[in-house]
């Protein structure tokens, strides 16, 4: 048993998705959230410079004393998850990447879109997962322009955010599309406006955050890191940006 928190690191506000999962699935677990803020968005960064962000990231929770790190954010994912296992060889970390598996194997029509930023789109997880299980498929891609944005200033309930989704969902929609995967951690806050958008198309939208939190758990009992049954969880919420981002992660978490 190991009371220690689980780390969960992102550019941001989005892997605050992934957190409230986490939450949920793993009750007694205590979770330190990293949402980096002062760099966000990585989305359109080079490798290098978001590989480098990733570790500063990671040294930092483990710092913290964290016994294990998630990195809730697919664009640090496709850039340094290889790099930051090969770093930290002792630390179990989780990464993301955009829910293609399990769309490409339940879509019905045959055409699934991609919602992601454009680091995650040229990363070698999705290149490889969409070879992988898109044989056949006609996998459409799209980045989520402006999608980070729009959370990271609070302004999902807008026209402008309606209207960067329509943008974005557009042609997956006119061309079948009964899956929409959405492929970084910010998008599921702006489910009810992808959502809207979609209408009433027999359309489902896929998500990798209920995944991570069963491959967390999965890795917390391969390596006997559970907390005790009925620990209670402490959670806390760090940034590279100023107390008032801080504050935001905390509101956002519990909303």
């Amino acid at each position: 048993m190991n009371n220690n928190p689980i780390g969960v690191y992102d550019s941001g506000l989005g892997g605050l998705s992934v957190w409230r999962e986490l939450r949920r699935a793993l009750p007694d677990e205590s979770l330190t959230y990293l949402g980096d803020g002062k760099n966000c968005p990585y989305g359109s960064r080079p490798r290098e410079e978001v590989r480098l962000l990733a570790d500063d990231a990671v040294a930092s929770l483990l710092a913290e004393g964290c016994k294990m790190v998630v990195v809730a954010c697919n664009t640090a994912t496709a850039a340094a998850i290889d790099f930051l296992r090969e770093k930290y060889p002792s630390v179990p970390i989780v990464g993301l990447e955009p829910a293609v598996k399990p769309a490409c194997l339940e879509t019905r029509s045959g055409v699934v879109g991609v919602l992601a930023t454009e680091r995650s789109l040229d990363g070698e997880p999705f290149r490889r997962t969409a070879a992988r299980y898109g044989s056949g498929i006609e996998v459409i891609t799209a980045p989520g322009r402006g999608f980070v944005e729009l959370v990271e200033q609070s302004r999902e309930d807008t026209p402008e955010a309606e209207a960067c989704v329509r943008a974005a969902v557009g042609e997956m929609l006119d061309r079948g599309a009964d899956r929409i995967v959405l492929g970084c951690t910010h998008y599921p806050f702006l489910r009810h406006v992808i959502e809207r958008v979609i209408g009433d198309r027999d359309v489902r939208i896929v998500d990798s955050s209920a995944a991570v939190a069963r491959r967390t758990g999965q890795l917390l009992d391969r390596f006997a890191l559970r907390a005790a049954e009925g620990h209670k969880p402490e959670y806390r919420f760090l940034t590279f940006a100023d107390d008032v981002y801080a504050e935001r992660l905390r509101r956002k978490a519990f909303e």
